[in-house]
Parts: C-alpha cells; sequence; structure tokens
C-alpha cells in the first residue's frame, strides 16, 4: 500500500505545520524582546504597560497553538519511550496509528467543536480586554483555539496516514 497519490497532500500538510511552526518561532523571538524591553521598563524607568504584558500572554499562547501540529511534524511530542524502543518498527507503526485514530484525532475534533462557539460569541461581541489600557481584538486570539486544533488534526492524519504501510507490511515485525 503505498502513499505515492497522497504524496501532494502529505507534502501540503507538513509546508502548513511548517510554515505555522516558522511563525511560532519567529513569535518566540518577539517575546524574548518584549519581555526584556518589559523587565527593561520597570527597572530602569519604573514604567509598565497593560497592554506589553497582555502582548507577553498573546505571544505565548500564539506560540503554544502554533506549535503543536508543528511539533507533532518533528516527532517533538513526548513519547513512552521505554516501551517502544524494544518494539519493531511494524508495532511502532500500529501503536502510532491507533493512537493517533483513537485518540488524538477524536481530541482534536472535540477541541474543535468545544471552540467553536466559544470563539464564535467572542467574534460576535469583539471582545476586548477587560483591564484599562489592555489590548483589543482578543476574539482574533481565541481564533487560534480552531486553528490549531485543525493543524494539529491535519499533522496527526498525515502521521496515520504515513503510519499505515508500515504498520501493515508483512516484514519482520
Amino acid at each position: 500500500m503505498g502513499l505515492s497519490r497522497l504524496a501532494p497532500l502529505l507534502r501540503a500538510i507538513d509546508a502548513v505545520n511548517g510554515a505555522a511552526g516558522r511563525l511560532a518561532g519567529v513569535l518566540a523571538a518577539v517575546l524574548v524582546a518584549l519581555v526584556f524591553g518589559l523587565v527593561l521598563a520597570r527597572y530602569a524607568f519604573n514604567a509598565g504597560s497593560v497592554a506589553a504584558q497582555e502582548a507577553m500572554l498573546w505571544l505565548h499562547a500564539a506560540i503554544f497553538l502554533l506549535g503543536l501540529g508543528y511539533t507533532l511534524r518533528q516527532d517533538g511530542h513526548v513519547r513512552v519511550d521505554v516501551f517502544s524502543q524494544r518494539w519493531s518498527a511494524r508495532r511502532r507503526a500500529q501503536v502510532t496509528l491507533v493512537a493517533t485514530v483513537l485518540l488524538l484525532l477524536p481530541f482534536c475534533v472535540f477541541m474543535l467543536a468545544m471552540s467553536w462557539d466559544y470563539v464564535a460569541a467572542s467574534w460576535s461581541a469583539r471582545e476586548g480586554s477587560r483591564d484599562p489600557g489592555g489590548l483589543p481584538g482578543w476574539y482574533l486570539l481565541k481564533s487560534l483555539l480552531p486553528v490549531s486544533a485543525g493543524l494539529l488534526f491535519l499533522q496527526g492524519l498525515a502521521l496515520a496516514l504515513r503510519a499505515l504501510p508500515p504498520a501493515f507490511s508483512r516484514e519482520a515485525g
């Protein structure tokens, strides 16, 4: 069972999550600069900004949410290697396939379903910060919840599809 017909789709999913991961990397650099600036402003000039502090939270959330699918693509999520290091490639692929289909993909669908109304309500109210001097447009940040679920779902789908051939191969396993 080859994946040659699905190769363009798999490359597209990898490219989308790769772009999201690169964006998360840029945001991480911006976050470091912002934190440095806030610390400098606080201790050198006894000044602060609610908007800048909220921007730190926004950036942290965006880095995390945009990086989920990318991290899965890079195989950077936590695994229990105590067991899997002794397994054959076929067994590892079978476990990956089952775990992805039974745990990861349903979680992504659940996350998407649960966040949809939450984000829609935030958009309809054009929700902003409750703090004086805070950032407007919280609905934009909240929109990353379903986006993140979608990116993670797509990468999980790619992971499952790539696990199919070795999971069902007749070679040693």
